[in-house]
């Protein structure tokens, strides 16, 4: 298992569309929420599509919420999977696993703007982050989510959709980015190599 790709399953879906882009990139990688298996990992990454409650409570049903937050492997947050590094959300009042500070709060609409925000979106990043290594500050996202990380010290990456949000973050060895790179085309598989080979 040494070298491999570990992907967190935790019942928060979208777990097969990373999958599929490691494969586009020639990664092996393995699903798994065994801590044994995690520990042999070269990389981690923790996606999600669901609600941030759900996806703490299944992170410590399977005892990984004290071992994340200690572990020195890189990880990578993708979607709900970057929201829950930080300490809490406003979406069920959800306690997160604290490793950046603030809270994650839904969008407000003024009436036109859709809620969640869904579709493509560009990132005004630091361009000195390995995630982002050749990366133009024009490509194009792709976001689904209704609620918003704050601007941080944390904060990486930045968009703007009725607020500046942080749409990238990096603490230590974590990662976290609120689009879906594994459905952003060849910037979003840009990411991923980036995240393997550099971060």
């Amino acid at each position: 298992m040494a070298g491999t790709v570990a992907i967190i399953s935790y019942r928060s879906g979208n777990v097969r569309s990373v999958v599929n882009a490691l494969r586009q990139l020639n990664v092996g990688c393995t699903v798994t929420a065994e801590r044994t298996v995690l520990e042999r990992a070269s990389r981690i990454i923790l996606p999600g599509v669901g609600e941030a409650r759900s996806a703490m409570e299944a992170l410590e049903q399977a005892s990984l919420v004290d071992w994340i937050r200690e572990t020195r492997i890189p990880f990578l947050g993708i979607c709900l999977g970057m929201q829950v590094l930080f300490e809490r959300s406003e979406e069920r009042s959800t306690t997160g696993l604290g490793l950046i500070p603030g809270t994650m709060a839904r969008f407000e609409s003024d009436g036109t703007l859709k809620i969640p925000h869904m579709g493509w979106n560009t990132i005004q990043h630091d361009a000195s982050s390995p995630l982002f290594n050749g990366i133009s500050p024009d490509e194009y996202f792709y976001f689904v989510h209704s609620y918003r990380a704050p601007l941080t010290d944390q904060t990486i990456g930045r968009t703007d959709y009725g607020v500046t949000f942080s749409s990238a973050v990096s603490i230590r060895n974590f990662y976290g980015v609120q689009f879906h790179p594994e459905k952003s085309g060849s910037a979003g598989l840009r990411l991923l190599r980036n995240f393997i080979e550099r971060c």
